[in-house]
């Protein structure tokens, strides 16, 4: 066996997993017909065994499927899928019901089918650290648990506790398995593990599963149960609320629950494999594969990081500008142990961005999730101040003032000069050329972008632009600082609004262009919505401002002008202008854009009724795959353009980019999976057909065509 060492020894069969030239154990196929040869094994033995302990020779327990080979999967070969997934079952149900204790002996993470593995033995004894982490991943990656998970968490937790474990991916550390009754004994470190696995088989010399006693109940009842049938009566519609049935596999894992809480346990394990093997070959697990798992992972391990040596540690980082974006950064850095210094025009107004902390805090401590000393440590560390003085010594400066050249040369040369001899200074811009910015520096080489997301508290990803003169040092430094603060960092080149910007203004100006063309406002938001954008196109203008978008318009014009050229507005954009300059609809925070917004307390907002008056064709005819598609192929299409272009240098930084900056939906996996997923040739053809009906921005220009090519995924 390659996978798989087997010993034994004074009654004791241990089974050791230790998949060669792998940092972790999978379930590759190779496992798979270990795990046969083993348990073969193990039954020959029966006589001589008194107990089995399941262990790992790496750092972590066991990390689950084997990715790669599923993304090699096509739709035909689901057959053989079942298959495999049930000889692994087989396997399980032989050791589970030998009649000799089983102890899977975990010494770190246990996850998705590791999670399974575990759950094939009658006890599970851990290693009691906090960093640990046990569970059913697979939800995230467009899969269900299919090598028991489901059934058996199922059972062990009744159908409402295990949904949390199941359809939210919530995963766990030891302690919190304890007192859930899913890990039953915990030792300070793997040293302790065998010794505590050979006391308990000594102590239970039989052992079964709780399931296959025959007193058995299921925690709280099976779907006969009056009380259980009613809450499910209506978790398929709030599932499909949440998924707008983009996401198979919360539907499916949900349905495999229900379905296996009704019949025995073995057949309970069949339904769970058919679920699984319909799943794992379709397009979606696929995206989502690809993505949230391999290129999430590229983007952790540095891929786009720049090959420099050193490794940043931010110590003290000044903030320009304490308003939204300002305080949302001042609480990222302080909440990760960063001393921060945060400036503004006037004391007040410095005051004002750290109570933002404050509030943010606040409703932590409220709710159990922080302790008052972590809140004060926390807010000790923002220092407020209307002095430049005292920036003095930071290693990082960022500005996060308004978006206007002239105020932001200002405060980088008021600024620039307090850094310590090796420090670096950021702008938070999410539109301007950060090379056009450097010109007001006095080391260019050490001038970045760092763009950050609103709100700061909650979106994850920061991108960081290099501009022509920013070198690889000042870049690797950005990286290292984003990962410091916990923020997902992808790297672009200098461009007017940079990849993330740029493509989302495609995604709302598309929608305004919609309305242009007198098709009900509230059928273009329902659009976005169904294609799986978190809101509609919309409503999005309004909160990031109308009167923005035509700021960043106006200027882009100048630019164009100074360039000795002419900008030609989108349709959008034209309409947005309008909005602004001719209705005095400026978005949210001015009181009205494409929405109303009542100023009665839990008054909701409704849509702008002249919409329908001003716009509005009463012999507007649409298709909604047509609207959707809209939607999506402008930004995949501008994605792609980037790429092209120079401006992204990655497809992985393209895919997570577009989802954790911009909302592009995770079922796609993002901008550029969506290509690759629904298929080179098809996407292509599919783009001439939407540019022969709504214009040159679904065009696909021959050099996009090769980058698209190019930058394809292979496995």
């Amino acid at each position: 066996m390659r996978t798989i060492q087997y010993e034994l020894q004074d009654g004791i069969a241990t089974l050791t997993f230790d998949e060669p030239g792998s940092p972790v154990n999978t379930m590759c196929r190779q496992w798979q017909e270990d795990l046969t040869e083993a348990v073969q094994q193990v039954v020959k033995d029966r006589d001589a065994i008194r107990g089995v302990v399941l262990a790992s020779a790496k750092s972590t327990f066991f990390a689950g499927a084997d990715l790669k080979g599923t993304m090699r999967l096509q739709p035909d070969d689901a057959p053989q899928v079942f298959r495999e997934i049930e000889q692994v079952k087989k396997n399980f149900r032989t050791l589970e019901t030998l009649g000799k204790p089983v102890v899977a002996c975990l010494n770190g993470a246990a996850l998705g089918g590791g999670w399974e593995v575990a759950l094939a033995a009658h006890r599970r004894i851990a290693v009691d650290h906090p960093k640990i982490q046990f569970g059913l991943p697979e939800i995230t990656l467009g899969l269900i648990p299919g090598a028991s998970g489901i059934t058996k968490m199922t059972r062990l937790l009744g159908l409402m506790g295990a949904q949390p474990y199941i359809l939210e991916s919530r995963l766990f550390p030891p302690r919190e398995g304890l007192e859930l009754g899913l890990v039953h004994e915990l030792v300070p470190d793997a040293a302790a593990l065998r010794p505590a696995a050979l006391a308990w088989i000594a102590a239970n010399p039989q052992a079964q599963q709780p399931w296959d006693a025959k007193d058995y109940r299921m925690p709280g009842g099976t779907p006969a149960n009056p009380k259980i049938a009613g809450m499910l009566a209506v978790a398929p519609a709030a599932l499909r609320q949440k998924t707008r049935g983009l996401y198979p596999a919360p539907e499916a894992a949900l349905a495999a629950m229900v379905e296996g809480a009704l019949v025995d346990f073995d057949t309970a394990l069949r339904i769970e494999t058919r679920y699984l093997a319909r799943l794992i070959v379709s397009p979606v697990a696929k995206n989502m594969i690809n993505t949230f798992f391999f290129q999430m992972n590229a983007i952790k391990g540095g891929q786009s990081r720049p090959k420099w040596e050193g490794r940043y540690q931010p110590k003290k980082v000044g903030i320009l500008g304490a308003g939204m974006m300002g305080a949302g950064i001042a609480h990222a850095q302080a909440s990760r142990g960063i001393a921060t210094v945060l400036k503004d025009v006037t004391i007040d107004k410095a005051e004002a961005g750290k109570a933002c902390s404050l509030k943010i805090t606040q409703a932590r401590v409220d709710k159990g999730r922080m302790s008052a000393q972590e809140q004060a440590a926390l807010l000790a560390r923002i220092t407020p101040t209307e002095s430049a003085k005292d920036l003095a010594g930071c290693d990082l400066i960022i500005e996060a003032v308004f978006e206007n050249r002239e105020l932001k040369a200002k405060v980088t040369k008021e600024a620039e000069g307090l850094l310590a001899p090796d420090g670096f200074f950021a702008s938070n811009t999410s539109t301007l050329p950060i090379t056009g910015l450097a010109k007001a520096s006095a080391q260019p080489r050490k001038f970045v972008g760092i763009h950050f997301f609103s709100p700061v508290d909650k979106m994850k990803l920061v991108e960081i632009i290099r501009g022509q003169a920013t070198d690889d040092e000042t870049v690797a430094r950005a990286f290292d600082y984003v990962q410091a603060i916990g923020k997902i960092p992808i790297v672009v080149n200098d461009a007017r609004g940079f990849f993330t910007s740029r493509v989302f203004g495609t995604f709302v100006m598309e929608g305004a262009a919609m309305v242009g063309e007198g098709l009900p406002a509230a059928v273009v938001e329902q659009a976005g919505l169904q294609a799986g954008m978190p809101v509609g196109p919309l409503a999005v203008l309004d909160e990031t401002a109308l009167s923005l978008s035509v700021h960043v318009l106006d200027q882009t014009r100048a630019d164009f002008r100074a360039e000795g050229q002419t900008y030609i507005a989108t349709p959008g954009e034209l309409l947005v202008e309008r909005m602004v300059k001719e209705f005095d609809r400026n978005g949210r925070a001015a009181g009205g854009g494409f929405y109303e917004y009542p100023a009665e307390k839990g008054a909701k907002k409704f849509l702008w009724p002249e919409l329908k008056t001003l716009f509005g064709k009463p012999d507007a005819a649409w298709d909604m795959r047509d609207l959707k598609d809209r939607l999506l192929y402008r930004q995949s299409i501008e994605t792609a353009r980037c790429l092209a272009e120079g401006v992204l240098t990655s497809a992985h930084d393209a895919n997570i980019g577009s989802i954790f900056g911009i909302g592009f939906p995770g079922w796609t996996g993002g901008a550029m999976q969506f290509i690759y997923g629904t298929g080179i040739d098809a996407f292509l053809h599919r783009a001439e057909v939407l540019a022969s009906r709504y214009g040159p921005g679904f065009v696909v220009a021959p050099q996009v065509k090769d980058a698209v090519r190019r930058f394809a995924p292979r496995y």
